[in-house]
């Protein structure tokens, strides 16, 4: 089952390329507003040590189960399946995982667009003089209105586009090298401003002091679904970067550095966000009305508010737009390799049904607002099946493709590099993809879709 690489397959240039794509891929809206509300709601520091557990224990082996899938069928998600499996059904969880990746564009790039348009109103000192109730006001009447919303997730798509259509290397590559490093530097000046504001400590108590009162078995599935889909998980989207991969890419290793990578921006997040939240005696929420409506409340009460108003909103693009671009070309990989098309068409096909939808749960909010499908507009329910239905069951079939159909000795074979390097932690890896992941995976599913969601 060994699979050589075509030829003329594109591929990642460098080690620095890798972690910068995946990362991005990883770092995204959520981990700005959600990880930091849930840590701080959730024991701080205490929940932290869990969370980072849970990262180590579940996150850590099922990116390797990805990669592994990945680099060894180098295919898309649904075709790497197809060709690891000839003659099973195993390609559909590919395919989930190609749906998944359709759906979560479509509402995200919504989202994302709201970005565009609050750095045009930072730009603009839109938010001067604004009570919380008048930006309570604008930021409804945005989001429900029937063309700014749109044009701006168009126009996002558009940008998201223009990466992938130019290849994973001249494309994706070039441009994470520099998305990424932009959005740390952003966040590092953001922090060091709010750390500096009087009252802040107050917020980085909230954060970071362990509260092991507030540790439940819901705070365990908490961490554990927040670790499962901030580490984009589940979705496709690392199984088809590691398509991409060269053959001596250490893949423990490379897991090991993305998801790092991923929980210190979204420590830093919270450590941007909350020192502003107390100095300024703001009740904490989660979600937009954090990010759209708080915020921008608490940047015209600082000197230069109007400047890092505009900071934290480029910040929030460059973060949504990382994340995009590997979403879209989990789409565009199946495009171009299962349809026999060029990168250029299957991104022109992927990105115009995509933002087609979008346009759909865009307008969700305001013209469609009363039309439901099984109760929830169209917004809300492709985020649902994709981040509650799709994500985990993905997740859960990935780690039981390994553990129990891929033999031992071609996982073994693919993580060590056909035996170039040292893996002594296969025995507990293993023992991880077959018991421990397929079971808390199995818990968050359960949660997420019979009991009350995860956040």
């Amino acid at each position: 089952m060994s699979l050589s690489q075509s030829p003329i397959r594109d591929s990642f240039g460098s080690k620095f390329g890798i972690i910068a794509a995946a990362a991005g891929s990883a770092v995204g809206l959520g981990n700005i507003w959600k990880f930091p509300y849930i840590t701080g709601q959730n024991g701080g520091g205490a929940f932290l040590l869990i969370y980072l557990l849970c990262v180590i224990l579940i996150g850590v082996p099922v990116m390797m189960s990805e990669f592994a899938i990945g680099r060894r069928g180098q295919r898309n998600a649904f075709g790497s399946f197809k060709a690891l499996s000839p003659n099973k059904p195993w390609y559909m969880v590919g395919l989930m995982g190609v749906v998944a990746a359709f759906f979560i564009l479509a509402f995200y790039s919504a989202v994302a667009g709201w970005t565009l348009e609050y750095i045009v109103q930072s730009v603009t000192h839109r938010f001067a003089n604004q009570s919380t109730a008048n930006l309570q006001t604008s930021f409804n009447s945005f989001i429900s209105g029937t063309y700014r919303p749109v044009i701006w997730q168009l126009i996002f798509m558009a940008l998201t586009a223009a990466i992938v259509i130019a290849g994973v290397k001249k494309g994706i590559e070039k441009y994470t090298k520099l998305l990424m490093p932009i959005l740390v530097l952003l966040i590092l000046i953001l922090c060091l401003r709010s750390v500096t504001l009087d009252g802040a400590m107050a917020g980085l108590s909230f954060l970071f002091k362990p509260d092991f009162s507030k540790i439940t078995g819901e705070t365990i599935l908490f961490a554990l679904g927040q670790a499962f889909f901030s580490l984009s998980l589940g979705m496709g989207t690392l199984i088809t970067y590691a398509s991409y991969f060269g053959k001596n890419e250490n893949l423990a290793l490379t897991a090991v550095q993305v998801s790092l990578a991923d929980t210190i921006i979204a420590v830093l997040a919270g450590v941007m966000i909350f020192p502003a939240v107390f100095a300024f005696n703001i009740e904490p929420a989660s979600g937009p009305s954090l990010v759209f409506i708080t915020l921008p409340g608490i940047f015209q009460q600082m000197p230069g508010g109007d400047i890092f108003g505009a900071i934290f909103f480029v910040l929030l693009a460059v973060a949504a737009l990382t994340s995009t671009i590997s979403v879209l070309e989990v789409v565009v990989a199946y495009f171009a390799e299962e349809l026999k098309l060029s990168r250029k068409k299957a991104t022109l096909l992927a990105s115009v049904s995509i933002a087609v939808l979008g346009i759909f749960a865009s307008l969700s909010f305001g013209p469609l607002a009363n039309f439901k499908i099984f109760g929830k507009g169209v917004f809300d329910l492709l985020d649902f099946t994709a981040s509650n239905v799709l994500l985990p069951l993905g997740g859960l079939f990935i780690v039981l493709f390994i553990g129990w159909y891929f033999t031992k000795d071609l996982t073994r074979a693919e993580l060590s590099n056909e035996n170039k390097l040292r893996v002594r932690f296969f025995p507990a890896y293993i023992f991880i993809v077959r018991f421990v992941a397929p079971l808390a995976i199995t818990a968050i599913f359960i949660y997420s879709i019979f009991i009350g969601g995860l956040g």
